[in-house]
């Protein structure tokens, strides 16, 4: 499966974005995602997951209460909402999937990666 991510951008602290990661090349309904972020200088953390189904998502509590996690399978999609942003939001997010029906919190367990697409977040 390939997968590519965008919304990125920059937005004031309080604000929201909507990242998508849309996926082409497979059966995407048997794929569990993830979205993890990376910023400068440091290493890549978990954001949040959900189910090949979407009736499970799990997300890091940094961000558990402001991101929301879902997917619409008919159209290829997962969306991460992100609201009430905060500049230690920044950082470049990453989507990534694997063939597996669970919720997935490490990068390992993941099979298929897109590029990145960046968050800027201002104070």
């Amino acid at each position: 499966v390939q997968l590519q991510a965008s919304g990125g951008g920059l937005v004031q602290a309080g604000g929201s974005l909507r990242l998508s990661c849309a996926a082409s090349g497979s059966t995407f309904s048997m794929y569990a995602v993830g979205w993890f972020r990376q910023a400068p200088g440091k290493e890549r953390e978990f954001v949040a997951a959900i189910s090949w189904k979407g009736d499970s998502t799990d997300y890091a509590d940094s961000v558990k209460g402001r991101f929301t996690i879902s997917r619409d399978n008919a159209k290829n999609t997962v969306n991460l909402q992100m609201n009430s942003l905060k500049p230690e939001d920044t950082a470049n997010y990453y989507c990534a999937a694997t063939p597996s029906p669970g919720t997935y919190y490490s990068a390992a367990d993941y099979d298929f990666w897109g590029q990145g697409t960046l968050v800027t977040v201002s104070s």
